[in-house]
């Protein structure tokens, strides 16, 4: 019997293993969770007659004879593990898809997979995944009508619906890995904006930002990714003036989440002393001036001159960063630490719903006029388990898995999801399942 094996139980696997157990039941496959936690498989895999729990961890031996007994592998395991899972794959000859963005190390094994006749599909998420679904249909379309892309913006960003927790001021959940929340837009961002190429150091990420209206879907605030033009060669758009992708977030939170960042709280190159006596308000004072009669929050307004009762110093306050309260870690990185205590007010409750909102702007010159076409969606989950994030993610990388068990996808090699082979099945089977970009004309 023909089976999928899906790496990783974790907090975007709902919705993707919950798609294959149904695919599974049409066309008599067997889907296999593997999980470091054999609990957490199960879970995901219930009662399916078409499904199988298993412990998994990928630098075990017993991991090669796991591969070699499926048909496609599905990692949904940390990004730093997936050349781990792709080695096994190119040993067995077993296809691989992961969420993930490609890096060199996976890159370097696409003459392999070309060889071996295997498809190792990355970045089939949501961002990237359908971000790059969805604007290579409309950039295909505009060139096959004969316009010239003279402009790209995208944005996505994974929030809290408007229902959930009303009074979080930040409008922001854990929807996913929080590490990579406290890690994000470390390093150089990239990008190309009227011809100019620009940089933003770490540093000015959260300082400046780019203000985006979706219709009917609120106003956000976007900061760039660290690296928007790698995709130019990719999406054909090697004589693009503008290539700007980012993240979105509520308005004000970006000028928050600056503090942590102007005073070193997210740092993760080095471990913090006497961790296990420390409290939220330790932490924080632990980066500011030392002071005997300013409160922490005084020492904060002065150094970043920002008002005591301004809304900056209310998100941190909601948050508990001027709480007495235990950390509860023996040790950490200051990254490790703000994560820790951000998870406390943070992590989403069981009936909290969360938000996925995306959007794109092209602009392109077609019959001597400039156009401009918009396309976005936003999309909400139904609790923490079957979350926005959770769809998003998982259902492109069970849609692309099914087209491959079904022969119907005959690219080979290191890919992401470009071509219109993949695309338009993928974005068909997501409009099914109330995932669609609308597109708007504006001119």
């Amino acid at each position: 019997m023909r089976s999928i094996l899906v790496l990783g139980a974790g907090r975007s696997s709902s919705a993707l293993i919950d798609h294959l157990l149904l695919q599974a039941e049409r066309h008599d496959w067997i889907v296999t969770v593997g999980d470091l936690s054999i609990e957490a498989a199960r879970k995901r895999v219930g009662n399916s007659s078409k499904g199988a729990a298993i412990e998994f961890d990928i630098q075990l031996g017993s991991s090669s004879d796991i591969i070699k007994n499926c048909d496609v592998v599905i990692s949904v395991l940390p990004a730093v593990l997936h050349p781990l899972v792709a080695k096994k794959c190119l040993q067995f000859k077993k296809h691989l898809i992961t969420a993930s963005y490609v890096s060199d190390e996976m890159r370097s094994l696409d003459d392999d997979a070309k060889k071996n006749g295997l498809l190792f599909l990355n970045e089939c998420g949501l961002d990237p995944g359908i971000d790059h679904m969805s604007a290579m249909q409309v950039m295909d379309r505009i060139r096959h009508q004969g316009g010239e892309l003279i402009s790209f913006e995208s944005f996505t960003g994974g929030l809290i619906a408007p229902d959930t927790d009303p009074e979080n001021p930040w409008r922001y959940k854990f929807t996913w890995n929080p590490r990579n929340v406290i890690m994000a837009g470390q390093g150089m961002a990239k990008f190309l904006q009227s011809g100019e190429f620009k940089y933003v150091p770490y540093q000015q990420l959260f300082r400046r930002i780019t203000p985006v209206t979706i219709p009917d879907g609120g106003e956000y605030e976007g900061y760039v990714n660290r690296d928007s033009l790698q995709y130019r060669e990719a999406y054909g758009l090697q004589k693009i003036k503008t290539m700007v992708r980012g993240t979105l977030r509520n308005k004000g939170f970006c000028s928050a989440w600056d503090i942590f960042v102007q005073l070193g709280c997210t740092d993760d190159t080095f471990r913090m002393e006497d961790v296990a006596h420390m409290t939220h308000q330790d932490f924080i004072n632990a980066f500011l001036d030392y002071h005997t009669d300013w409160s922490v929050e005084e020492k904060i307004s002065h150094r970043l001159h920002l008002p005591l009762d301004g809304p900056d110093l209310q998100r941190l306050n909601w948050s508990g960063l001027f709480d007495n309260t235990p950390i509860g870690l023996k040790g950490g990185t200051p990254a490790q630490l703000l994560e820790h205590i951000l998870n406390k007010r943070w992590k989403l409750d069981p009936e909290d719903r969360d938000m996925i909102v995306m959007w794109h702007r092209f602009l392109f010159l077609e019959g001597g006029k400039e156009h401009e076409v918009q396309a976005s969606f936003v999309a909400m989950g139904e609790n923490s388990t079957y979350t926005a994030m959770a769809k998003t993610v998982g259902l492109p990388l069970a849609i692309a898995a099914t087209l491959l068990m079904q022969d119907k996808i005959k690219e080979r090699g290191v890919r992401i999801p470009l071509s219109k082979e993949i695309y338009e099945p993928v974005l068909k089977e997501l409009k099914a399942q109330g995932i669609e970009l609308h597109e708007r004309t504006i001119r």
